[in-house]
């Protein structure tokens, strides 16, 4: 699928019904300082060519995790860690602070080898390597193996709460009048829940759904790769991969983190 940040609309893939690429915060709250390792990424599609934008975590100084859609395609990438990086002069840049450098860290991108952009959803993980080391208190980490099945036998699945951290629209397809104001460029936190998980021909054990509603918040269209923290952990249960219908209402998907197809990959990246 061709990915098209600039436009309004993004491409729908008809899976399961309407499902397409996914990723900002909706009816969440500002993050500020609460998650510094979760940073904007913008993609190039070939030299000085800004393409796409999306989120992703910091998971080692240098090894910046996102979704494989994010990556998939991108000749570089470029991240910046700013909760704020709102940009007025013009209507939705790509260089947030008007040019490849000012403030971003460069890296170069790499997309999980199982990756299918026909069926993104199996293998929807990504990597940046970041050219220079960012340093911090605390950084994301990956779960364990097949962490996230205990919560299928947890009593109630509306107990279990993740922690969406994201940049992008807080509104999908606003009219042009509210376009720039839902356009603003900021970290933002949201607490869903989780709604499915380890359900066969649906979520399968690749991916799990979490709530999207005004009482919880939940992801949209326009940044996908975010991380969904555990139970308010720095632990990324999963990226941020795909919606389930135009209006972002109702649930978002999540592609796993706690498979070994996804974790065998990334730890090559993180060395010992």
């Amino acid at each position: 699928m061709k990915k098209v940040i600039i436009a309004l609309v993004l491409s729908l893939v008809l899976v399961f019904g309407v499902v397409g690429f996914a990723g900002a915060i909706t009816d969440g709250e500002l993050d500020g300082d609460g998650h510094p390792y979760v940073g904007l990424m913008v993609a190039d599609a070939g030299p000085g060519q800004p393409a796409w934008r999306c989120s992703g975590t910091l998971i080692a100084p240098d090894v910046f995790l996102t979704a494989g859609h994010c990556t998939d395609g991108a000749y570089a990438a470029r991240v910046w860690f700013n909760a704020d990086m709102t940009y007025d002069s013009v209507p939705f840049p790509l260089y947030p602070y008007g040019g490849p450098g000012s403030g971003a860290i460069e890296g170069t991108p790499y997309t999980h080898p199982d990756y299918n952009p026909n069926a993104f959803f199996f293998r929807d993980v990504g990597v940046v390597i970041l050219d220079q080391p960012v340093n911090l208190d605390e950084y994301g980490v990956l779960p364990q193996l097949n962490q996230l099945d205990s919560f299928k036998t947890r009593r109630g699945l509306q107990d279990v709460t993740f922690t969406a951290v994201g940049y992008g629209l807080q509104m999908s397809f606003p009219d042009a009048a509210s376009w720039k104001e839902n356009n603003v460029r900021v970290r933002m936190v949201a607490n869903p829940k989780l709604n499915q998980i380890n359900v066969p021909g649906f979520t399968g054990d690749f991916s799990l759904l979490l709530s999207n509603n005004h009482s919880t918040g939940g992801t949209c269209f326009g940044d996908s790769g975010g991380p969904n923290f555990i139970d308010g952990t720095n632990v990324v249960g999963g990226v941020t991969s795909f919606g389930i219908n135009g209006n972002c209402a109702g649930t978002g998907g999540v592609f796993r983190m706690d498979r070994s197809w996804s974790l065998d990959w990334v730890s090559t990246f993180l060395g010992n």
